[in-house]
């Protein structure tokens, strides 16, 4: 796992607690009193949290301390519960072409557009996803949707059918999915 980055932001009495306990601490803590310095700090950072003592709107991975005073066991406690959340929402997140897909909430969007998805939906593009080469409707039905090859259906294609068609209306691309001679492929 990477080093977490603990950034305090416009809070130098915060800073300076925990600047004199960062030995006994798991994080590197830095200090930023301007956005400028902020978004320097963070710019080639992944695994960061941004402490401040009020909400600022635009900041992403923001923790707000506003109850004070507070017992540093609590503060580590909450700093760390917030580093979880953090990594557990980053985990979630899959990128497929231009796409971000979020397993959690099984919504694929780009920009501001969202489109909502089916847990199985989620599974066929991902697994898609994963291999460079097109994969069978056979294999699509063993490993996605757990039916035997020798059964006759057309599920998958179906399925892949409207899928696409999702896919189109939310977001007008109609090659997100290619249909290939042995199957299916995303590139």
């Amino acid at each position: 796992m990477s080093i977490q980055n603990l950034i305090i932001f416009k809070f130098t009495g915060l800073y300076r607690i925990l600047e004199e306990l960062s030995l006994d601490l798991n994080f590197r803590i830095t200090f930023a009193d301007n956005l400028v310095s902020l978004n320097q700090k963070v710019k080639n950072l992944n695994n960061f949290l941004i402490i401040s003592n009020k909400k600022y709107p635009d900041i992403n991975n923001h923790f707000v301390l506003d109850n004070e005073p507070i017992n540093i066991f609590k503060l580590v406690e909450k700093i760390n519960i917030e580093f979880l959340k953090i990594q557990f929402s980053s985990q979630s997140q899959v990128r497929v072409k231009n796409y971000t897909i979020d397993l959690n909430s099984r919504e694929m969007f780009i920009n501001n557009t969202k489109l909502k998805l089916t847990e199985k939906e989620i599974n066929t593009i991902t697994y898609l996803s994963k291999l460079k080469t097109p994969v069978s409707i056979n294999e699509l039905q063993e490993k996605v949707w757990s039916y035997q090859s020798d059964i006759e259906t057309h599920t998958v294609e179906t399925h892949i059918y409207r899928l696409r068609k999702k896919i189109f209306n939310t977001f007008d691309d109609n090659k997100f999915i290619i249909s290939k001679k042995n199957g299916y492929q995303i590139k």
